[in-house]
């Protein structure tokens, strides 16, 4: 990858490349234990199988940024926001009871597999994934002290893992204590910014801005930068994910409105109905068992109400702010370009 020319396709690549190094061979030393720990093993290497790689990229735009060069130590080192993705990941979709992601069986669900034979086999397969995603955050941290990087910069992050923990952690909590409650937008809003807005673009930048060294003006741009785009980025998950091609997107599209999760979407929604359209949702809202057709009621109320609209302009607002952010940084222009594309692909996804 050139010094002054961002490849996204090769730094995936470069990423894929350390995760799955990484990542088999902590499978095998973990499998090698005991036989029965395979499947368990199996799900370590699913869960880092697939991605975008948006955080890795913005831990190692946040190193660059600086002025410090390519290397694959560092590249090493923001691979393991990948493995803090992964990790919530199994944890998200086992709170949630999602049965898909990238088109595959969520960890919870493959698992089923191996205890299926055993007492309350269920709840047996969901506490393995439990565990599973404990190991996979466990690795996130592993991964980043031995990438190769001097210990004094590695020092240097060392305080923000526990601020990118405590933040996603609360955000998990809150996104549990506010589903089935009254919708509220600006309650939604603080569920995104604590649960993926801060953990997928604002702390992988300043974890790579602290390894670089980097100083507070520019630690303040990249937060002023990284909170909007990140909150962006939830606002359009949630817009695909109800409205999005499952084929594509690879996840369930009723999990939302079955689950009734606190989205900005779903409290818009809410906002904007009267009376008789929010009898109607009261009665869909929360379904166990959502067929198409009502999962199309709910889509066609939304229509109605220009809800998703709405939620269009939340994502434009955010990302014309995170980009006037952008310009206020004075960075290397590559820096600069490669930011500005970072922000495209995160909030501007195919549905």
């Amino acid at each position: 990858m050139g010094a002054d020319r961002w490849e996204p396709d090769t730094f995936k690549n470069r990423t894929d490349e350390v995760l799955r190094r990484f990542v088999a061979q902590e499978a095998d030393e973990f499998a090698a234990i005991d036989p029965l720990l395979a499947p368990v093993a199996e799900q370590l290497e699913a869960a880092v199988a697939d991605g975008k790689r948006l955080r890795a990229a913005f831990c190692y735009w946040g190193w660059r940024t600086v002025g410090q060069p390519d290397s694959d130590a560092l590249v090493r080192a923001a691979a393991s926001m990948e493995l803090v993705h992964a990790a919530a990941v199994v944890h998200d979709d086992l709170i949630d009871d999602s049965p898909l992601r990238h088109g595959r069986p969520t960890a919870h669900v493959a698992l089923r597999g191996a205890v299926r034979r055993r007492p309350r086999a269920e709840a047996a397969a969901r506490s393995l994934a439990m565990l599973a995603g404990d190991l996979l955050m466990a690795l996130a941290g592993q991964l980043f002290a031995t990438s190769g990087l001097p210990a004094a910069y590695l020092a240097r992050a060392r305080p923000l893992w526990s601020v990118m923990a405590r933040e996603l952690v609360a955000g998990e909590c809150l996104e549990i204590l506010r589903t089935g409650a009254g919708p509220d937008t600006g309650a939604s809003l603080k569920v995104i910014r604590y649960k993926t807005a801060k953990y997928t673009v604002e702390q992988p930048l300043l974890i790579g801005g602290a390894l670089a060294g980097a100083g507070s003006a520019l630690r303040e741009c990249y937060s002023a930068y990284g909170l909007p785009l990140g909150e962006a980025f939830q606002l359009r998950d949630d817009l695909l994910g109800l409205f999005g091609d499952p084929q594509r997107t690879g996840k369930a599209n009723a999990d939302d409105v079955r689950g009734q999760r606190p989205t900005a979407l779903l409290a818009e929604t809410w906002r904007l109905a009267g009376a008789d359209d929010r009898e109607q949702l009261r009665s869909l809202l929360g379904r166990r068992r959502l067929d198409a057709d009502a999962l199309d009621a709910v889509r066609e109320v939304m229509r109605r109400l220009k809800a998703p609209e709405r939620i269009e302009d939340m994502i434009s607002m955010r990302v014309e702010e995170a980009l006037g952010a952008l310009h206020e940084l004075h960075v290397p222009a590559y820096a600069a370009t490669a930011l500005a594309a970072l922000a495209q692909s995160a909030a501007v996804r195919p549905s």
